[in-house]
């Protein structure tokens, strides 16, 4: 058996019920610290300190860890919207519009940073010309 194996083992033998009170700021962090070092998961560090409540060490990680959480705002146009007035279907479909935008905008930034840094050419660029001398060699 492997010694951290054994150390758990002995905790867990050790270990005792505690209640919300016992939940100190120094302990919290500590916690967050070892899960988000990946020195154990958060089930693991429930179960080894005793935590009671199944989202407790989730709270603390999203409260105080240095992760970010968030959840991105995903708008879909397969949904149908039951019971929608025009007001806000004009201010949905204006705000889906207006996100397509800045993303276009971004991808845009980000193709052309690429074609400058490292030299590639992602758009395809069509010349006038090129486009008549096709026409007349079909013909």
């Amino acid at each position: 058996m492997t010694t951290f194996r054994l150390i758990m083992e002995k905790q867990e033998k050790q270990r005792k019920k505690r209640t919300q009170r016992d939940y100190n700021l120094g302990f919290k962090l500590s916690v967050v610290s070892q899960v988000e070092k990946g020195e154990m998961t958060y089930k693991q560090a429930q179960k080894l300190y005793g935590i009671q409540g199944r989202s407790t060490v989730l709270v603390w990680l999203r409260k105080f860890g240095n992760l970010d959480w968030k959840k991105p705002n995903i708008h879909s146009m397969k949904v149908p919207r039951i019971n929608e007035t025009p007001a806000q279907k004009i201010k949905r479909l204006e705000k889906e519009l207006a996100d397509q935008k800045l993303k276009n905008e971004m991808l845009n930034y980000m193709i052309d940073l690429s074609d400058k840094q490292y030299g590639t050419a992602i758009r395809k660029k069509f010349l006038p010309k090129q486009s008549e001398d096709f026409n007349k060699s079909e013909e």
